[in-house]
């Protein structure tokens, strides 16, 4: 009998999860229920201060959604994490700079700047007209600069090692990070450079001490069309259908007629678009710029991506709005000195308890 029982015993013993696993989820579900606390204990002591911030950081992960996408795109088509897509959105930014303050768009080269007047310089003081106009502008010449600049590096640097082992072209998406990182510094100047600004002042609504502004507003006006446009895009267009199709299986694609290498710029070009549109919005809405706001809001971008599930458009966006909001309620009910470290740590959690992310599918290695 004795003997008979071992075999139960040892099996059940295996079904068992192990000791670290254990310890590492008691870890992650103690983490949770202090985050849930702090927040639950921030919103009875101020509710109205906890509906503003949250308001701001909703506003805040529209942005970041709007960078997160262009990572998760590239990542769904040819599985590379394209770190020069930060440092893209950063000259997006900088060209919002030129439109808003010189009226002209500019193109960064490595060799100088070639501008072309647009016919009106923007300043803070002038009509409701010019101001929308150079708003429209600064949207369209941004989101075009930027793809410019992302088929660029595509067809420069990561078509040729397409088929060549992954690490090749992580090392030259990083190596292009650094490239368009200097071209932002010689193109304008080091440190914070303040934007004109040009979006409406005053609060849409102040209720029981919630105050949401204009430019709030604005904000998601503009992202949020262009978000449900990339949606719409992907899912009922036959480039997006080609995008779709490629993402599951390259050859299989070439197989069935579609241009693989015309997929993957077109893929490159919208994410450039977006990066951007995001640079236009940011520009704008924060009012200072920098040549080294692209490393650190990339990886913002890049938290989100993996957050939501990276390849997964949706989750990109649901990761872009959490970690606005985390950052927000960092910022106002704890020390801003640590958002970064706040941010980062939810990238390590991730991880650690869901590499695929919130919205992410397991796939087996290499599949």
């Amino acid at each position: 009998m004795a003997t008979a029982e071992r075999p139960q015993l040892s099996l059940a013993a295996r079904r068992l999860p192990p000791t670290s696993t254990l310890l590492l989820w008691t870890f992650g579900g103690i983490l949770v229920l202090s985050l849930g606390w702090w927040l639950i204990a921030s919103l009875v002591d101020n509710p109205a201060r906890f509906a503003e911030v949250s308001l701001i950081g909703f506003t805040n992960g529209m942005i970041f959604a709007l960078v997160a996408l262009g990572y998760t795109l590239v990542y769904g088509i040819i599985e590379l994490i394209n770190f020069a897509h930060g440092d893209n959105f950063m000259l997006g930014t900088f060209e919002t700079l030129s439109i808003a303050k010189d009226g002209s768009f500019q193109i960064p080269l490595l060799f100088g700047v070639v501008g072309i007047p647009l016919g009106t310089a923007a300043v803070a003081d002038s009509s409701a007209g010019k101001r929308i106009y150079a708003i429209t502008m600064a949207l369209l010449l941004s989101m075009l600069l930027c793809m410019v600049i992302n088929v660029a590096i595509e067809r420069i640097g990561y078509k040729p090692l397409r088929n060549q082992p992954r690490l090749a072209p992580l090392i030259t998406a990083i190596g292009f990070s650094f490239i368009l990182q200097n071209i932002g510094l010689a193109w304008k100047r080091a440190g914070s450079i303040p934007v004109p600004d040009l979006l409406p002042k005053g609060d849409l609504f102040d209720a029981g001490g919630v105050d949401y502004s204009y430019k709030d507003l604005i904000v998601l006006l503009i992202t949020i069309p262009l978000l449900l446009l990339l949606t719409g895009l992907v899912a009922k267009t036959k480039p997006g259908k080609a995008m779709r199709a490629t993402a599951q299986d390259r050859d299989a694609s070439a197989m069935m007629g579609i241009n693989v290498d015309r997929t993957i710029s077109f893929t490159f070009a919208l994410g450039g678009a977006l990066a951007g549109a995001a640079g236009m919005i940011y520009a704008l809405y924060i009012g200072t710029v920098s040549f080294q706001l692209g490393f650190r809001l990339g990886l913002f971008a890049f938290t989100a991506a993996v957050l939501g599930g990276i390849g997964n458009l949706t989750g990109a966006v649901l990761g872009g709005i959490i970690i606005g909001m985390l950052q927000a309620y960092n910022d106002g009910f704890g020390d801003a000195r640590w958002s970064n470290t706040v941010i980062f740590a939810i990238l390590i959690l991730i991880l650690v308890f869901r590499p695929s992310g919130l919205l992410g599918e397991r796939t087996p290695e290499g599949q």
